[in-house]
């Protein structure tokens, strides 16, 4: 008894190309010419995204500080109305912080704070809503108008620091009514 192959197509089958499509790419292409420059970017490769995976115990004994400090507070330019978003979110979510549309589900006050104090407060906080799962928080910094130089201390560092942070996804300028320019709506990533 012997089995039968069944037949194979090849690939060349499939793929023919009429001579109508044959002559229309032709035609499509007739003015390409090729590249002369000798100046190339050769792409840069991106190394793998490597997680290392511990064990709730060491996670809950570790105290991480995501953010750094700037070298010098004066070569930050800060403006009145800040945002910062991420790559990839969505310009409809970036809209909806701005005009404060999400619900505020918890918020720290750093009137009074040293630089220090706040930046473990910030860390803190982030922290507790990661665990919670709290999506969008206000983080009221003040407009600096009680520091000896008159200009926003913390909320300079605030906007240096909350773009380090691996949860923070957006943050925003509040509206008036929320803070103004002495506050933020600050959008984290959510864990579903």
């Amino acid at each position: 008894m012997s089995i039968k192959k069944p037949e194979s197509k090849s690939r060349s089958s499939k793929s023919k190309i009429s001579d109508d499509e044959l002559q229309f790419f032709r035609e499509a292409v007739a003015d390409v010419r090729p590249l002369t420059s000798e100046k190339r970017v050769m792409p840069i490769t991106k190394p793998a995204n490597i997680r290392i995976r511990q064990t709730n115990e060491v996670n809950n004994n570790m105290t991480v500080e995501p953010m750094s400090d700037p070298v010098d507070l004066r070569d930050i330019e800060i403006t009145d109305n800040l945002f910062y978003a991420r790559s990839g979110i969505q310009l409809k979510v970036q809209k909806k912080l701005r005009r404060g549309e999400f619900a505020i589900e918890d918020e720290l006050d750093l009137h009074g704070y040293t630089v220090a104090e706040a930046k473990q407060a910030i860390n803190e906080f982030l922290a507790q809503c990661k665990r919670n799962n709290i999506r969008c928080i206000r983080i009221i910094h003040g407009k600096g108008y009680r520091s000896e130089q008159k200009i926003p201390i913390l909320k300079t560092y605030v906007a240096y620091w909350l773009p380090q942070h691996p949860d923070v996804m957006a943050f925003s300028s509040a509206r008036p009514i929320d803070g103004g320019t002495g506050a933020l709506y600050v959008l984290l990533k959510v864990v579903r």
